[in-house]
């Protein structure tokens, strides 16, 4: 089953301006782990805004889990496309516990199934022992683990993740990263993480895109955008 399906996107962030992202078509399936990598300022970040409606293309069309969210004439608000996000800095509410945290997200979901999702999302991430503390009180690899859970907890079609690990030291990263793998195959989580550094990809995804003109390897037509397998 295709989950994400982009055509032609093209965006720049004025007319006169060189696009950042130009013609780009790319789909990837249920379940499957894709890292974009690139260099600050080479449109890693901007299309995962664009997939999650937080910007507008000018050209193209993007379709999540058979839904229509971009085209011609149509947008999708970013509440409506079934998109999670974990953000760089993990954005956790500093005065709620992690609890509250997690629940934030399920608002759509029936009051009385809430209680039972948190549960099993600090499960899924191994943190049933940490739910009443509040973010300053956890390390940075467990605010991420939380961040994580309050994004898969509404079961979203597509999770998107932006530098998830720059803000850990050299140390933690390795664990972390296998920690991730796991967690988003046992929930059969359809991902992008979006990262500057080869290790990430190695370690936790299926395939890669290469954003700009890397060394050692071949561009497409207009040099922006490369495909690694």
């Amino acid at each position: 089953m295709t989950i994400l399906e982009i055509k032609n996107l093209t965006f720049s962030f004025s007319q006169a301006a060189e696009p950042v992202i130009k013609n780009f078509s790319f789909s990837m399936g249920k379940g499957e782990i894709v890292g974009i990598l690139g260099q600050s300022g080479s449109g890693k970040s901007t299309l995962l805004r664009l997939i999650s409606g937080l910007e507008m293309a000018q050209i193209g069309m993007i379709k999540i889990a058979g839904t229509l969210v971009l085209d011609e004439g149509l947008f999708l608000q970013p509440e409506d496309r079934g998109v999670g996000m974990v953000f760089q800095d993990y954005a956790l509410f500093p005065h709620m516990n992690v609890r509250d945290n997690i629940l934030f997200g399920l608002n759509r979901l029936p009051r009385k199934d809430r209680k039972e999702r948190v549960k099993e999302m600090l499960e899924l991430v191994k943190m049933e022992q940490f739910e009443s503390r509040y973010p300053h009180e956890l390390s940075g690899g467990q605010q991420q683990r939380i961040a994580l859970a309050r994004a898969l907890a509404p079961k979203p079609n597509l999770l998107l993740m932006d530098e998830p690990f720059s803000n850990l030291d050299a140390d933690l990263k390795e664990s972390i990263r296998e920690d991730l793998r796991t967690i988003l195959k046992k929930a059969n989580m359809t991902c992008i993480v979006v990262t500057h550094d080869k290790n990430d990809v190695d370690a936790i995804c299926d395939r890669s895109i290469v954003f700009g003109q890397p060394q050692n390897s071949k561009g497409n037509k207009n040099g922006k955008i490369t495909i690694v397998q």
